[in-house]
């Protein structure tokens, strides 16, 4: 069992909060916004696991049982790994349902990814 500790980015409810840091274009990041934000591009650094969460943020109901994802040219522990380093950075959530484990982007990852990239309005 690993002590490491994994920052989760938060989760946008039906109001509108904060995500993990300010737009790009808002003000410099602080030490522990720019953190957060390096531990999600990292995430998202490798191939494997762009098309992962893409296929997982696609799928119906925007979750995937691993069995219908998999196929992405790489092994199965390959596949496990990668799920697991998205899960770290706090891109996807997972549960276990019989033998199978699904996993999941949550609407509010996305809309603080999208808040994060924005361009400002145009004035």
């Amino acid at each position: 069992m690993s002590n490491t500790q994994v920052q989760v980015l938060p989760l946008l409810e039906d109001e509108p909060v904060a995500p993990c840091c300010p737009p790009l274009t808002e003000r410099p990041f602080t030490a522990e916004e720019a953190e957060t934000a390096a531990r999600m591009f990292k995430a998202l650094g490798d191939p494997v696991r762009v098309r992962l969460f893409s296929a997982i943020a696609s799928h119906e109901r925007g979750e995937a049982c691993v069995c219908d994802i998999s196929d992405v040219g790489v092994s199965q522990p390959t596949v496990s790994h990668h799920l697991k380093k998205l899960k770290e950075a706090g891109l996807l959530t997972s549960e276990r349902r019989g033998t199978w484990v699904y996993y999941r982007v949550e609407p509010s990852v996305l809309a603080a990814m999208g808040k994060l990239i924005a361009l400002p309005a145009a004035a």
